[in-house]
């Protein structure tokens, strides 16, 4: 038999990661999802998609704010289930203030969980994929990787980051059989967006409705939020044997907001 394939996903119990995990969990992938929370919820998640898709799924507590945490997630991913094939770094939070007021504490987070973490991650686990001869690093951006929005400076700047990181990485192990890619979401109904509602609300302010229509889906064509089931299948799709080219570059999910 074909030796089964890992997958970790930093911040995966909810969201875009949860569903990169459902979506890994259902193709009979080892899973790793990825939480600082620890709490019973966060096993409970892990122990349902496991028992749903008869795949081996395990919670591993890992705090994305820690270098250390980083590199150990990675390190017991590879521990528990022997490798780890594909890298996908999702993990993220946000803040919305204009750069005057933004409080630093929340800008060197935001760096730290958005951009940072995935350094650590991706550096971890190069040598481990180099050994097997193969490796998938899909680093979850944004739109606002690709262009910017008031009042979003850490966001923007840690995405932004976050693709020049990838360019970096495919260069660097295009010829061990890895590659490295982003996915660049629109908005996204998730909990990190619901969120943001607030804040964009104070921002700009507005009521719940207007915030949406004219802040959020004002800069998508479609006029409709991203699905989580499309980023996910968009990153199973990067570790198909069809994307095995397709490295150093960004696959944007914006209902035609980039494109403008």
């Amino acid at each position: 038999m074909p030796r089964k394939k890992t997958a970790v996903i930093t911040g995966s119990t909810s969201g875009i990661g949860l569903a990169i995990a459902k979506a890994f969990a259902a193709e009979q992938w080892r899973v790793i999802v990825n939480s600082f929370t620890d709490a019973p919820q966060d096993h409970a998640i892990a122990r349902s998609l496991a028992e749903e898709h008869a795949a081996e799924v395990a919670y591993v507590q890992a705090d994305m704010s820690r270098s250390e945490d980083c590199r150990t997630l990675v390190a017991i991913a590879a521990e528990k289930f022997g490798s780890v094939d594909v890298l996908v770094n999702n993990a993220g939070i946000q803040h919305v203030a204009p750069v005057e007021e933004f409080p630093p504490q929340m800008w060197d987070a935001i760096i730290a969980i958005n951009l940072t973490s995935a350094f650590h991650t991706t550096s971890a686990a190069i040598p481990l994929m180099k050994k097997l001869g193969w490796g998938r690093i899909i680093n979850i951006a944004s739109a606002h990787g690709l262009v910017a929005s008031p009042f979003k400076s850490a966001y923007v700047a840690a995405k932004h980051g976050v693709l020049g990181m990838t360019k970096t990485v495919a260069l660097e192990v295009a010829t061990s059989g890895i590659t490295c890619n982003a996915i660049c979401p629109g908005y996204v109904l998730t909990p990190l967006v619901e969120a943001q509602i607030p804040d964009q609300m104070k921002a700009h302010d507005m009521d719940r409705e207007a915030v949406i229509r004219e802040v959020m889906l004002r800069k998508q064509p479609t006029k409709q939020f991203i699905t989580v089931e499309q980023v996910a299948a968009t990153a199973l799709f990067l570790c198909s044997d069809a994307a095995a080219q397709i490295n150093g570059t960004h696959v944007s999910i914006d209902g035609g907001w980039t494109a403008e």
